[in-house]
């Protein structure tokens, strides 16, 4: 109870809150990508119980009501009680069976149920299924009474982080980047009625290279003949494509390449849909199934951009991708937004800040989400929720073998995996997948990178993103906090930042916790905010002319004590002004500048420097340093400790100041200035030509990466010819291992 008490003592309201249906909340068609019109919502208030897991057996007795898809320890659950791995959260209500024709089946679906689910239809065991973030459905046709209500039960047993199953950010103490554990129902369960022999599913493939949509019918399996009769249609609603696909007796699928010359192609800048019809006939043409979908006309590929650098493709042309990380976690329901409106909301936030990309981060969200993304306009990076314990299954940066997890939690890992990419493979704003995040349960990484590609090759792979890079998939993806930085391209990677930012700002009555909220870098009002996310975006624009592919800004909004957000956790205060950020992000989409080499980093090999004792110091940084100073020529980086990611350089008194000086030569005064620097607990000021250029706080650089920020007037602190740049370096705290390194480029507009 005092750890009840302790995880679930906060609570903060949205806008949606109280507009919450208690008699059928989320009441909106779940299935957007195979649509039917005789289905029926069970979402609203069912019976509930937590019991120990010697009850195995439904209780006769349950403890009260839950509000369903809203997970039990949520606000709007109307319950808000933890769920441990030592017991069961038991669901009960009773539905009555709709009207059917003649043959007719029924279908139970559940959009999610995390994490392991065994079904009961009055009082028999319909099936089971584990995997918390993927839909899965039971034909109950044949465990129905005759008339009157039917029983469903559910019993549900989730181990949060005391188990390897994908869990995304769940964790029993909450605290720092973790969150509140979400257990059982979180997304809509509906009833369907369909026909005997019935379409099971689509899979819907845009070819852009060949001018047509590749789409397979999957069916029960077909006891005669049978037609698919296949309707694309236009923006007026008429067809303008369309075939008919034999499926013979046995058979359980059929596949068709439907040309669709002059598509017109999908993008967040114009995200067309066409509507898509399939028609289930027999031999004489009577209609016994039907189903609705669409196809967005879009290809997501790697190609050079104008400087030569292996970038991400959208309809073959150089498109950056620019976007928050979006972690789908709400104060009122957790896992699951109040209303329908309220996680479309963030969709169209993301929009007008001028983002056209979203990560959605360790988590997945109803198949509504993906058709908000496919109808605005927005990209997704579609993360696999990780599954690990920290002590066994956390694989560190320098880490030179992966996870090794054990063989049943692989199993369950790549089944659910398959089953998400199943799932959502339809949606065309989906562009990437990312089966680990940072080294969370990080396994066989070259092994699982491969199987995606193959599996679907129509999009590409972030295998991981972040931290243990093992140089497959489709992007080196560096993480870096609060950077921006980056790292090279290759021949056939393209380089993205795949999180960055995170800049924090407490905004008072709009807190999760009354303490430890946290940023990745703190400021203390809006206008140093401002500046600071200012500061962020103008170095991705020197990072894009070294290839720079895409970035993930954190984050979308306030999660629980991370107060690092674009918007506050209750969604009622925006910290990023809609009416300034379109413009300042504009160069960003703009074709990348041409990069000009200034002054080499010592990152790949150590570069000369000279060192100046701490007397001379003060004369070395106003240009005023004698000719007779004594000068040691030492090499970069210049590092109080071995760190496994940086060359070997040269050590320094940690308790006194670093003066480094270095000559150089531009050939033409570029029309931007960048520095990118590594500077691990040491703030340092930057001199060129005697005038100040930079003052920098510590905390930049990381695991290798360099950080990157924008010299103002670089016409006005360069010149053609010899230039020196002079450097003061100072450690920061108690902690003496420290580093530091610096670099110069121009780019050219």
């Amino acid at each position: 109870m005092a750890q009840e008490e302790n995880v679930l003592q906060f609570q903060l309201s949205t806008p949606w809150t109280d507009e919450v249906s208690q008699e059928t909340p989320w009441n909106v068609y779940p299935r957007p990508q195979l649509t039917r019109d005789n289905w029926v919502n069970l979402n609203g208030k069912w019976d509930y119980a937590i019991t120990l897991l010697a009850q195995t057996t439904a209780p006769k007795k349950y403890d009260g009501k839950i509000l369903v898809p809203f997970a039990v320890e949520s606000t709007l659950s109307g319950v808000k009680k933890l769920v441990g791995k030592d017991q069961y959260l038991w669901y009960r209500r009773n539905f009555t069976v709709p009207p059917r024709t003649d043959g007719e089946r029924l279908l139970l679906h559940f959009g999610a149920v995390d994490f392991r689910a065994t079904v009961y239809v009055n009082g028999r065991v319909v099936g089971g299924h584990e995997g918390g973030y993927v839909p899965f459905s039971f034909d109950v046709t044949d465990f129905l009474r005759r008339g009157g209500a039917q029983e469903l039960t559910i019993r549900v047993w989730d181990p949060t982080d005391a188990g390897l199953q994908p869990r995304g950010k769940q964790v029993s103490e909450p605290g720092g980047i973790f969150y509140t554990p979400v257990t059982g129902i979180w997304q809509t369960v509906w009833l369907e009625a369909v026909p005997q022999e019935y379409i099971t599913s689509l899979k819907v493939t845009p070819n852009v290279d060949e001018g047509a949509v590749d789409l397979q019918i999957n069916t029960t399996s077909l006891s005669r003949d049978l037609n698919a009769q296949v309707s694309i249609r236009g923006s007026g609603g008429q067809p303008v494509a369309g075939q008919t696909v034999p499926l013979v007796a046995g058979s359980r699928a059929g596949a068709v390449r439907i040309p669709l010359p002059n598509a017109r192609l999908w993008s967040p800048e114009d995200p067309f849909l066409y509507p898509l019809t399939v028609t289930l006939t027999d031999g004489s043409g009577k209609k016994l199934d039907e189903v609705g979908s669409y196809v967005g006309m879009r290809k997501v590929s790697l190609g050079p951009d104008a400087n030569g650098h292996t970038v991400m493709l959208l309809n073959d042309m150089p498109y950056f991708q620019f976007g928050p990380l979006d972690q789908g976690w709400w104060p009122d329901g957790l896992y699951t937004a109040p209303t329908p409106e309220a996680m479309v909301f963030d969709i169209e936030m993301t929009k007008k800040w001028g983002f056209n990309m979203l990560r959605k981060h360790v988590k997945t969200e109803p198949a509504t989400f993906y058709h908000a993304c496919d109808t605005l306009g927005v990209l997704v990076w579609q993360d696999m929720p990780s599954g690990y314990i920290h002590d066994r299954s956390f694989v560190a940066p320098e880490a030179a073998r992966d996870a090794q997890q054990p063989f049943t939690d692989r199993v369950h890992f790549e089944r659910e995996y398959r089953e998400m990419i199943d799932a959502l493979y339809n949606f065309p704003s989906i562009a990437m997948w990312v089966p680990f995040n940072e080294g969370w349960g990080q396994y066989d990484t070259e092994r699982i990178a491969d199987w995606t590609r193959a599996y679907d090759p129509t999009r590409l792979v972030d295998a991981p993103s972040g931290w243990t890079d093992r140089g497959v998939g489709d992007v080196y993806d560096a993480h870096l906090y609060p950077g921006p930085g980056m790292e090279a391209p290759e021949e056939n990677r393209a380089s993205v930042l795949g999180e960055f930012g995170g800049l924090g700002l407490v905004v008072p009555e709009h807190l999760w916790w009354d303490k430890r909220n946290w940023g990745y870098q703190s400021f203390t009002n809006q206008a140093e905010l401002d500046t600071g996310f200012r500061e962020l975006i103008e170095a991705l624009y020197g990072l894009r002319s070294q290839g720079l592919a895409a970035a993930v800004y954190t984050q979308t909004t306030d999660v629980e004590g991370e107060v690092n957000g674009l918007m506050t956790y209750d969604r009622k205060v925006m910290k990023l002004d809609t009416t300034t950020s379109p413009a300042l992000f504009t160069p960003l989409y703009a074709p990348a500048a041409r990069r000009l080499p200034i002054l080499a980093t010592s990152e790949l090999e150590p570069r000369l420097w000279e060192m100046v004792s701490s007397e001379d110091g003060d004369l070395l940084t106003t240009g005023e340093l004698p000719e007779d100073a004594a000068l040691r020529r030492v090499n970069g980086p210049f590092v109080t400790y071995a760190d496994f990611f940086q060359p070997k350089g040269t050590g320094w008194n940690a308790e006194e100041y670093l003066y480094l000086t270095r000559h150089f030569t531009v050939d033409r005064v570029p029309d931007h200035l960048f520095a990118e620097f590594i500077n691990t607990r040491v703030d340092f000021v930057v001199y060129l030509n005697g005038q100040i250029a930079m003052d920098v706080r510590a905390g930049g650089g990381g695991f290798g990466h360099y950080t990157v920020r924008r010299i103002d007037g670089a016409k006005a602190q360069l010149r053609e010819g010899k230039n020196t740049v002079a450097i003061r370096v100072k450690g920061t705290g108690a902690d003496k291992n420290l580093s530091f390194d610096l670099g110069l480029f121009g780019t050219e507009d």
